[in-house]
């Protein structure tokens, strides 16, 4: 099936200067969906796709951001890449379906092909109930999935039980309650505590999930950097981030994250060897009369973009010389915890080994972590990361 079907083409007498890009901005290195729908083969296909969805009919209090789309594209394309070249792909918007669920369908089939054909997209939406379906698209994969929200909420509905209507709210009940489950593990970035709800922690507690709050990382970005590193697919709600740097959101809050902030976690995100999609949702430009949030979104993705080709693919940890290996036991614990440094990016793993019933040849998962884990353990302390990737490979 073509993924043409899906699309429509970008109007870019509208979005575009008439007098078109200078060499080296982004309008003139990305291959566009205009009068030809793009297509590839395995020896030119690109690394990044951009897709655009326009939909908003569950955007909690915040229609119009399906608009959102075209009004970062005319701010994206006039940046300039960076000293690489990019190998890059615009499919163009998806369009409202007939119904919700058209559209979501849809946005799952191009995000399981682009994925099959090991090409990242990058979707601009539209309502973050849009990660519902950038989630879907990895059922076919056959492999366990961790996520990453960006949001100063927990998007999650307790008080209506299992059955709840999907929307941007909501979608994180049924991401979790999805069957096959598929889903290894959620991470929670900067969340504001008096938007969430003590029930809320309480079963990302016994889910053994990561929630960590604004306060923990304000100023102190490199602390989300692991958890970034951890997730397969990111969900960036624009709304995370303070109302005077994004006022681009019907539900823009006092507080959040600041606009560089915003930046350095896309970075990480195109930084990480796993991450193989990533979503913008909620900037709805009704609500941004200068523009200024569908810039900064626009310098989000670009930084996504710079970070993916900074990768310094050094995971899986092949070859092992390019690695220092540290190891530490805890008192009263019969094994050691392993923690591994990457000579290339400095970058820190814990080895969380597997017990009971997995086989010989998969013996330890490798988590992400910090330098302070390894000090933690070295001082005695079990870190709280190993212990709940433990309890999840029980």
């Amino acid at each position: 099936m073509s993924l043409s079907v899906f699309f429509s083409p970008i109007v870019t007498q509208k979005l575009f200067p008439e007098e078109g890009f200078f060499r080296s901005q982004l309008g003139n290195v990305v291959r566009f969906y205009d009068n030809q729908f793009p297509t590839w083969d395995k020896d030119d296909k690109p690394q990044l796709a951009i897709i655009g969805v326009e939909e908003d009919r569950a955007a909690v209090n915040n229609q119009g951001c399906a608009k959102s789309p075209d009004a970062i594209r005319k701010h994206l394309y006039q940046l300039y890449q960076g000293d690489y070249a990019i190998n890059a792909v615009d499919l163009g918007n998806i369009k409202e379906g007939a119904t919700i669920k058209d559209t979501y369908a849809a946005l799952r089939a191009v995000v399981e092909e682009l994925l099959a054909d090991d090409i990242v997209p990058i979707i601009i939406g539209g309502g973050q109930d849009l990660t519902y379906a950038q989630y879907l698209g990895y059922q076919n994969l056959g492999q366990k999935v961790e996520v990453a929200v960006i949001d100063g909420r927990f998007d999650l509905n307790q008080e209506s039980g299992e059955q709840v209507a999907l929307d941007s709210r909501s979608y994180l009940n049924h991401i979790i309650l999805h069957e096959p489950d598929y889903l290894f593990n959620l991470n929670n970035i900067a969340y504001q505590t008096y938007l969430v709800s003590k029930e809320s922690l309480n079963m990302y507690d016994k889910l053994f999930f990561n929630a960590t709050r604004l306060g923990a990382i304000a100023g102190r970005m490199d602390q989300s950097e692991p958890l970034v590193r951890a997730a397969d697919m990111v969900s960036f709600d624009i709304g995370a981030i303070r109302a005077s740097e994004a006022s681009g959101n019907a539900n823009a809050m006092p507080n959040g994250l600041f606009g560089d902030e915003a930046c350095q976690i896309a970075r990480y995100a195109g930084m990480s060897d796993k991450c193989s999609s990533i979503g913008f949702y909620e900037y709805n430009p009704s609500y941004d009369p200068m523009q200024q949030t569908a810039m900064l979104v626009s310098q989000m993705i670009w930084c996504f973009i710079d970070g993916f080709y900074n990768r310094k693919q050094d995971t899986p940890l092949l070859p092992k010389s390019s690695y220092i290996i540290y190891r530490t036991t805890l008192e009263n614990e019969e094994h050691e915890l392993v923690f591994v440094k990457s000579k290339k990016s400095d970058r820190w793993w814990m080895q969380v080994p597997y017990f009971g019933s997995r086989s010989v040849n998969e013996r330890y998962h490798l988590v992400p972590c910090r330098y302070e884990d390894y000090q933690m353990a070295v001082t005695g302390e079990m870190p709280d990361l190993w212990w709940r990737t433990h309890q999840k490979l029980q």
